[in-house]
Formats: C-alpha cells, structure tokens, sequence
C-alpha cells in the first residue's frame, strides 16, 4: 500500500477508532488481570529490521516467563525474518498481507477471528507510529493490553484501552524500550516499569548455517563472476527502501566504490530487484568488471545472511541489511541522519555508525509518523563525505578496527 494513504487512513480513521474502543472500554469497566501469563501476543509489524532489534524482548519473555506461550503478528513478508531468529513455534505467527487494502482487509477479518477465540492473557503492542496494530490490540480480548502511550506528551494517541502504558523515551535505544514492555506486564508504577536502563552490550543473536549452504553460495557467485573470487568483496546497499531521505547520495556511492575499486577490491551492489537502477548507475560510473550487480540475487533472508558470509564489509544506508549484519559475521558501515542510531543502532559490535547530528536531526520520530519534513535536501547525509567513510572502510577491510 501507498505509505503516505497509511497515514492518512491512520490519522483520520484511526484517532477516531481508538478513541471509540477507548470509550467502550471504559463503559465495560476494567478487566482483571491474569494470574499468570499463559498466552501472550506481540504485535510487531515495522519493517525487518525492528524484529532483530526487539530478539532481547523475545529472550527476557522467556526468562521472566518461562512457562507462557509466545504469540507474534506480523506482515508475511517479514516472517522469514521471525523464523531465522527462532523465537517462537512456527504455528504460533500470524500474519497479515499489506500488499493492498483489499488483502490487508481480508486478512484483518481473518487475524481478528482468530485472535479473539484464541484466549490471550496479554498482547504487547510495539508499534510507535500506526494505531492499527492498537485496534488489532484491543479486538484480542486480553485482559493486559502493554503499548506506548503519551501521557503527558502531545501525539501518539492509540487509545487509553492500552491499561499498561509505556512512555516513550527518545533518549533510550529502541531495544531498551522493547524491554520495557516485558516490564510493563505486572507494573503497577505510574509511569510503568522504572525499571534502571543497564548500559550494557545487547548482542542479536548469531544464525547458524550449514557449511554446504556457505559453499553451495560461494560456487554460484563465483561461478557467476569469476573475476572476483579472490578479492575481499564489499557490499554496498544504496537504497532507502520505503523511506529515500534515508539515502546517502548516489555519487558518493559512485566515488567510494571506484576508491575500492582502485585498491583492488571488488564492491557487490546489492538489493531488491526494483533496486537495478542504483547498481547500473553505480556500474556505468565505475566502468570495473569487479563493480557487480547483485540486486535480487538472493531469493530470501536467508541467503543475503549466507552472502554476508562471503563478503568482507557491507556499507549500507539505516534499514534492513545494516539489522541483518549482526546476525552474521560482516562488520557494517551504517549511515544514519533523518534517524539517529542512539534509538536504531545496529545490535552488531562490528558495525560503525556514521551520523552527522544537524539542528533538525533526527527528523523520522514516533511524533511525525515518520513523515519528514525534510524538502529532499537531507544534508545530514550529504555532508558525510566519501573520503571519511573510504578512510574507516580502508582501516576496517585491513582488520584495524576496534571491536
């Protein structure tokens, strides 16, 4: 679905809907809490890379409650990404295709059904910006509803059926307040869950595979293109996906990767497949056999993660891949601006972050529904220049970084 008709919907439609819901509840009287949390529902539908950052809150369920169920809904094309983390049974994730309305509907009806005869004791609510996933919350039943919620703050309204509410703090990493709402669940504070944020290393979990699988990709790039089998091979991801402002400039992708090039390495475009522009623009500006195009080479997750353990470096724009890096082996170069990796730094410890902290950045947050204001001109990427980001490739390519 179009992303600016989401927030449209959301806005008009959605402030109304939470606060009718937010009225029936209050008219019904509030629920009684569970003894015990049996069954429990995360709903989770952001992009990819949120599910990497939200694996501790799939740990700390577990260890708090080691005896309940988890539950995840999620959009089906991010359920691969669900089952690679291994946090829950295959039967236990429901999904929802966001492909059109008329699928997302029709899907809806069906996740609502299901949901509501399903018994849940809790659902957790991580979303920041649609009050759909709030309106899926309150249609489940559940006695203990944990979400975000404003309380003194303007914006983020999702209805106050949400009876363990937690403020959103910009100033703690998106993980942490992940964990949070496992708090949230038996708090009675208000705010709830003061819990101390422990300025610990939080690590996503490291995927396993098979050595036949890493061989089986290592005979069909090289068979592919012979020329740079061996060759440290960089993998550049030039796209800003749904959200372009995210993107550093093309020509500084051009400038950094003819730098590679000239130093005898070999640089991977990669991506979706509706992302080949970027690489035949990356590969006319290069003029090198060893400048490759692997947009829609991986045909899954899986075998992008498999890819990164080929390569020797992957510099990438925030999003998906920079999340995924950490589950594999790959140190990451990471570019942030319009958002700050202090809320969505990659969980990796071989990941650098570039981010040029302007007036007005970051400017996607939870109280604009990531709609930046932004005319295009996104200086806090351009003014991060090729040269600085060759400087730390040179130095992490040769082993020099520290971890």
């Amino acid at each position: 679905m179009n992303l600016n008709f989401q927030r449209t919907v959301d806005r008009v439609a959605g402030k109304l809907i939470c606060r009718l819901l937010s009225w029936i509840y209050c008219l019904r009287g509030k629920p009684t809490p569970p003894v015990e949390f049996k069954k429990i529902l995360i709903i989770l539908l952001s992009e990819m890379g949120s599910l990497v950052l939200a694996y501790p809150m799939f740990r700390a369920i577990k260890d708090k409650y080691p005896g309940s169920s988890i539950h995840v809904l999620l959009f089906e094309k991010n359920r691969e990404v669900l089952e690679l983390l291994d946090v829950t049974p295959k039967e236990n994730i429901l999904t929802l295709n966001d492909e059109s309305m008329e699928t997302f509907a029709r899907d809806s009806v069906r996740v609502l059904r299901g949901v509501r005869s399903a018994g849940f004791d809790a659902v957790i609510d991580c979303e920041l910006f649609a009050r759909v996933s709030s309106i899926f919350s309150f249609f489940t039943g559940a006695p203990v509803h944990v979400g975000f919620h404003p309380y003194t703050q303007e914006g983020l309204y999702r209805g106050s059926f949400i009876n363990r509410p937690v403020m959103y703090n910009p100033y703690h990493s998106i993980t942490q307040q992940f964990l949070t709402m496992v708090e949230a669940l038996d708090s009675n504070t208000v705010p709830t869950a003061k819990r101390v944020v422990v300025p610990k290393t939080i690590e996503a979990p490291s995927i396993a595979f098979e050595e036949e699988e890493i061989q089986g990709m290592a005979e069909r790039l090289y068979g592919d293109f012979p020329g740079i089998e061996h060759k440290a091979l960089v993998l550049i991801y030039p796209s800003g996906g749904i959200l372009p402002i995210r993107a550093w400039p093309m020509d500084h992708y051009s400038t950094l990767a003819k730098a590679l090039l000239d130093d005898g390495h070999a640089v991977a475009v990669i991506g979706l497949k509706e992302d080949k522009a970027f690489a035949e623009r990356i590969a006319s500006d290069c003029s090198s056999a060893d400048c490759i195009d692997l947009t829609g080479y991986t045909r899954s997750i899986r075998e992008l993660l498999i890819l990164f353990h080929l390569a020797s470096l992957l510099i990438t724009n925030d999003g998906g891949p920079g999340q995924f890096a950490a589950m594999t082996p790959i140190p990451s170069i990471i570019f942030y601006g319009p958002e700050t990796p202090a809320l969505y730094g990659s969980l990796s410890r071989k990941a650098c972050f570039f981010y040029l902290s302007l007036s007005c950045s970051p400017c996607l947050t939870a109280y604009n529904h990531r709609n930046s204001p932004c005319d295009g001109d996104n200086q806090c990427l351009k003014r991060i220049g090729p040269d600085q980001v060759y400087t730390k490739a040179k130095e992490m390519l040769a082993n020099e970084f520290t971890l």
